[in-house]
């Protein structure tokens, strides 16, 4: 099997797997968070299990990048290109592996299950999208691409904004949930689901590459139905109390 039969294959597994994974998150929660279940294995710390498994999907692209600048004969182009498609994958995977784990206060431990899926997804993605943009990347100097870049801004934005909201909720020694207010919770109940969405969804139009597109979808397949059950969730527990105009996780729909 030649090399970018691999990366298809590996691009179109992503695909199914995540049209999968949606069905059955409908009807079976994530078990991490506040849907934590022990029946998912022996938990793992909150931050060391956030650090590990995100770690491969920001080492990956780096190694990749430091291969091509040392150890491989190209030229000035195509460095510069697979610097520029790799830079916010590589800037978001360093934010959530490096700063986010030391940011949780508290939090629930995550089951060894979700633990181990979330490490091999991260190695697989990480290879796939490094491998592809290494190998067959071109960087578009057009309008596209600076969508690409905004969205994937705004989203990595919003999604900072708003864990910075939820760790804020609580004072120290405090324990239970709140009701989030503000960025995009003003919205949507999963708000940091969809500013994932749409960081991705401009990494996408960035790279326009299948690899990239299998990734956005595989996204919002997950985080979609992890929005809908907070919402029901918070639906459920607060009752009157939470805000009439706020849907799941698109704004004014659903």
């Amino acid at each position: 099997m030649i090399h970018s039969e691999l990366l298809f294959y590996l691009s179109m597994t992503m695909v199914v797997t995540g049209i999968v994974a949606f069905f059955v998150l409908l009807f079976v929660p994530s078990p991490y968070g506040r849907n934590a279940n022990s029946a998912f294995g022996p938990p793992v710390p909150t931050k060391i299990a956030w650090l590990i498994q995100e770690i491969p999907a920001f080492l990956i692209p780096v190694y990749f990048i430091i291969e091509l600048l040392f150890f491989k004969t190209s030229d000035s182009s195509n460095v510069r290109d697979a610097v520029l498609l790799l830079a916010p994958f590589i800037l978001h995977y360093f934010q959530r592996s490096l700063i986010y784990p030391m940011l949780i206060r508290g939090g629930k431990p995550m089951p060894a299950v979700p633990f181990l899926l979330a490490f091999i997804f991260c190695i697989y993605n990480g290879y796939l999208q490094s491998s592809y943009i290494i190998n067959y990347g071109y960087f578009h100097w057009d309008f596209i691409s600076a969508a690409g870049y905004a969205l994937f801004a705004a989203g990595m934005a919003g999604n900072i904004h708003s864990d910075q909201i939820l760790r804020s909720l609580r004072k120290p020694g405090e324990t239970g949930y709140k009701i989030p207010h503000g960025g995009l919770f003003s919205l949507v109940s999963g708000a940091n689901f969809l500013a994932e969405i749409v960081e991705w969804t401009g990494f996408a139009l960035l790279n326009r590459s299948l690899p990239a597109v299998a990734f956005a979808l595989f996204t919002a397949a997950n985080t979609a139905p992890r929005a809908w059950h907070h919402h029901l969730w918070y639906l459920k527990k607060f009752g009157d109390e939470y805000p009439k105009n706020r849907k799941a996780i698109l704004p004014y729909l659903i």
